[in-house]
């Protein structure tokens, strides 16, 4: 039975937690609303409809305001990581390497298909995934497992042969609630604290590679169990 990678993208893939916190500022601005540092921290990583919802949606914004906010928020966002795409340092080694090791790779991400598709077309991998879930494919956000889930349930895969390399602590909350390897990547805004809840963490997706993957995997879940 293969192993499985699923990739969330902000924060991951690409360092957008600047580009996201701009969106937010100037979003919230064009509404006559704010979007503090500690309220951006305190989201991040959720789908963009619940952050608004938690924010401004209690008597403030009714439901067809808040998908319009989110369209403008995430086209905003586009707009300015296509200025100067912030790849993530050995992101798109790491995906090749493990797609030749046999690995299938999904993404599981809270953000809009509009906004995944760019960022795998700028790392030029998009071929090498198998499945792809973005926060419109589900009706629960992280930390609800129900994004890695459904990736697997694409991969065929059962959770336990699938890792999950995540930045934000509800991320790694929904992987450890989906039964699968959490891998913790510390980037912009979030702490070795926050993220302690990883079976592993790391600094640079450098310090990964098919091998440790496959040998984190067969640790937290080993073969005989299969």
């Amino acid at each position: 039975m293969p192993y499985a990678v699923i990739f969330d993208m902000d924060g991951v893939l690409v360092d957008s937690y600047h580009a996201h916190f701009e969106s937010w500022e100037r979003g919230a601005t064009e509404i006559g609303r704010e979007m503090s540092v500690s309220q951006f921290n305190r989201t991040f990583g959720r789908t963009s409809r619940e952050i608004i919802a938690e924010h401004w949606g209690q008597g403030s914004l009714n439901e067809a305001e808040i998908h319009k906010f989110d369209e403008r928020k995430e086209s905003l966002y586009r707009e300015i990581v296509a200025k100067a795409f912030p790849a993530m340092e050995g992101a798109e080694k790491l995906i090749r390497e493990l797609h030749a090791a046999g690995f299938l790779l999904a993404i599981g991400s809270s953000g809009p298909p509009e906004n995944v598709e760019m960022v795998l077309e700028k790392l030029g991998v998009k071929s090498l995934f198998a499945a792809v879930v973005t926060g419109r494919d589900v009706t629960r956000g992280k930390p609800d497992p129900q994004v890695f889930l459904t990736a697997a349930t694409k991969l065929q895969l059962i959770p336990g042969r699938c890792a999950v390399i995540e930045d934000a602590p509800v991320g790694i909350t929904a992987a450890n609630s989906a039964g699968m390897t959490s891998i913790a990547l510390l980037s912009t805004g979030h702490t070795a604290d926050s993220v302690a809840h990883a079976k592993l963490t790391v600094t640079a997706l450098r310090e990964l590679s098919a091998k440790r993957i496959a040998a984190l995997i067969d640790k937290e879940h080993p073969v005989a169990k299969w």
